[in-house]
C-alpha cells in the first residue's frame, strides 16, 4: 500500500509543480530586468549631478593653478583623473540613452494604436 502512493505523488510534482514553479519565476525575472521610469529619472539626476560636480572641480583646479602654478592636483593622492577626461565617453552614453528612450516611446505608441 505504501508503494502505490509514491508514483501518484511524484508524477504530478514532476509534470505540473516543477514546470509551474520554473515558469512562474522566469516570468517574474523577465519583468524585473527593465528599468522603471523612476530609475531612469534617478540615473539622469545622478548624471547631471556628476557633471556639475566635475565642472566645479575643474573650476577649483583652475583657480588653484592660477594662484599657485606649482600646485599639482594629483600629487600624493590615489584620486582618479577628473571626469572631463572621460567626457566623450559620457556624451556617447548620453546619446545612446536618448536613442533608447526614443525607441521606448515609439514602441509604447505602437502598442496603444
Amino acid at each position: 500500500m505504501d508503494g502505490e502512493w509514491i508514483p501518484i505523488i511524484i508524477i504530478p510534482i514532476l509534470f505540473i509543480a516543477f514546470p509551474w514553479l520554473i515558469l512562474h519565476y522566469v516570468t517574474k525575472w523577465k519583468t524585473k530586468t527593465s528599468l522603471t521610469t523612476e530609475d531612469e529619472t534617478m540615473l539622469d539626476d545622478l548624471y547631471d549631478l556628476a557633471r556639475r560636480l566635475d565642472d566645479r572641480m575643474g573650476t577649483l583646479e583652475r583657480i588653484l593653478h592660477d594662484e599657485n602654478p606649482n600646485w599639482n592636483p594629483l600629487a600624493g593622492s590615489d584620486r582618479r583623473p577628473a571626469l572631463s577626461d572621460e567626457r566623450a565617453e559620457l556624451d556617447d552614453l548620453e546619446s545612446e540613452l536618448k536613442a533608447l528612450r526614443g525607441r521606448k516611446t515609439n514602441l509604447s505608441k505602437r502598442e496603444r494604436a
